[in-house]
């Protein structure tokens, strides 16, 4: 009688932090899906904003590339400060700041102050981006970190395709304004849930703050944007200015490495590269990433000029890569709660290798299910990998060291996609050999070339993220069975 009492005072005990859980993780939900859709959602409304500001597509491309820009070169500090002061008042911060940042953007009477507001609110996504997945670690228990990361990655894929959709919608009713407006309410619940379902006490914040360290973060942020402006100035013509970038970019990752070797409190710990497993996890997942844009850079050319569809048939074909995406990211949380997230790595890489090969084939007389039946494969190896990869990563690293190793993972990926963006897009240009007729005047052969040579390219890499996987595994089996 006693044992079935005190089952029950445990159940019921247990019940409370169950439901606690849940609206942590819906808050870091809701906060995946602004960041997300803040990217997404912009882009539909640059013609609208070059004819209101009266601008030039150069200037007002900057109104994304402000947002990417931020994010990517601040993400890593994001997540060291919220190591130092704590994670929940840093993410209550970044969805304030993305709030207010939305009002400005909205309100802006012009094209600069628009941009500077996008970047402002690229802050905040940041702070959001880096705390979220190092949030999962404290809201769940271990067995149900491979689901929280899936539910996030489903979140993440519905932000990403919900925007462009919304964002016609809502500027054909309101104007542009309305696409920067949307993310006021959204992110006022957002930030009331936060405050009520996030722990008041962060348990793993450092007793002993140091200093921030102010030198390496500015060199790593000048290091990023220089990368960063190098591969997306131009327009895919790639010149003296995208090599002097690059060249500083170099120089800047000497500079950092050595800053960070000297002082007592470094940004990135460098010592933590030679762990294999996270090494190995951040390169996987610049390279998936830099795989997975090819998608978005190259389809749409082989979907209208190979296959001929209108515009509303490429735009209903293309929503079948984040609609897989999202479905997939679900299931793919449960697989790796259940098989393991090292296993569940390796077949999202096979899936992966096994869809990039398929769209490299890129057979004409298939039509619409030429393109349909691969890029499924495709996006169920992507989100089984992006998924397993984040739950390895994040189960495995010390929890003082949370922030700051979410803000890499998150850095791999998003100079994935840049670098995706222009050697995807430069492959694809010269594979079709018609770059001299204007990337609108392909025909449907040079379009099935192009696509065949950036899609064998795509193969290759992603066979070399999974030799990565399996070597790193295996010395992670290893170093186990040496240590039992």
């Amino acid at each position: 009688m006693a044992i079935t009492e005190q089952n029950r005072d445990g159940r019921a005990s247990a019940l409370p932090r169950m439901q606690s859980a849940r609206w942590a993780l819906a808050s870091l939900s809701l906060a995946t899906l602004l960041s997300s859709l803040g990217t997404s959602i912009a882009s539909v409304g640059l013609p609208s904003l070059m004819q209101n500001f009266g601008a030039s597509f150069q200037s007002v491309q900057w109104v994304v590339l402000a947002y990417l820009l931020a994010i990517t070169t601040l993400i890593v500090s994001a997540g060291r400060l919220a190591d130092m002061f704590g994670r929940r008042p840093l993410l209550l911060g970044g969805i304030a700041l993305f709030t207010s940042a939305s009002v400005l953007c909205g309100l802006a009477p012009t094209l600069w102050l628009l941009i500077a507001a996008r970047a402002v609110q690229g802050l905040g996504a940041a702070l959001m981006m880096a705390l979220t997945l190092a949030f999962v670690a404290e809201t769940v228990s271990k067995d149900r970190t491979g689901s929280a990361m899936g539910l996030l990655g489903a979140m993440s894929a519905i932000g990403t395709t919900l925007g462009p959709s919304l964002g016609g919608l809502l500027i054909a009713s309101f104007g542009w304004r309305a696409i920067f407006l949307v993310n006021v309410p959204l992110g006022l619940l957002t930030f009331a849930l936060a405050w009520r379902a996030l722990p008041a006490r962060n348990k793993t914040a450092q007793v002993d703050r140091g200093t921030f360290d102010v030198m390496g973060t500015a060199l790593l942020a000048l290091t990023l944007a220089a990368y960063a402006l190098a591969m997306t100035l131009g327009r895919g013509n790639f010149g003296s200015l995208n090599i002097s970038l690059l060249v500083a970019a170099g120089i800047g990752v000497f500079l950092f490495a050595a800053v960070q070797a000297r002082v007592k409190n470094p940004l990135i710990q460098l010592a933590s590269f030679r762990d294999l497993q996270l090494s190995a996890s951040l390169v996987m997942s610049l390279i998936v990433a830099t795989v997975m844009m090819a998608i978005l850079v190259v389809a749409p050319f082989y979907l209208s000029r190979g296959l001929g569809l209108d515009a509303a048939m490429v735009g209903a074909v293309l929503s079948t890569g984040p609609l897989v995406s999202t479905l997939s990211a679900l299931v793919a949380g449960r697989l790796t709660d259940r098989f393991g997230a090292h296993r569940m790595v390796i077949a999202g890489l096979l899936g992966l290798a096994t869809g990039t090969f398929l769209l490299s084939l890129a057979m004409l007389r298939l039509g619409i299910a030429g393109y349909v039946v691969p890029i499924t494969v495709t996006c169920i190896g992507y989100a089984l990998f992006q998924t397993s990869n984040n739950a390895a990563v994040m189960t495995g690293v010390d929890a003082g060291q949370r922030g700051v190793v979410s803000g890499l993972l998150n850095l791999a990926r998003n100079l994935g996609l840049i670098t995706g963006a222009s050697l995807m897009g430069a492959i694809f240009a010269v594979a079709s050999a018609e770059g001299h007729l204007g990337i609108g005047l392909l025909s449907s052969e040079a379009a099935a070339r192009g696509m065949q040579v950036t899609f064998q390219t795509a193969t290759v890499l992603a066979l070399v993220a999974l030799l990565l996987a399996l070597v790193s595994t295996r010395a992670v089996g290893r170093a186990e069975s040496r240590v039992s």
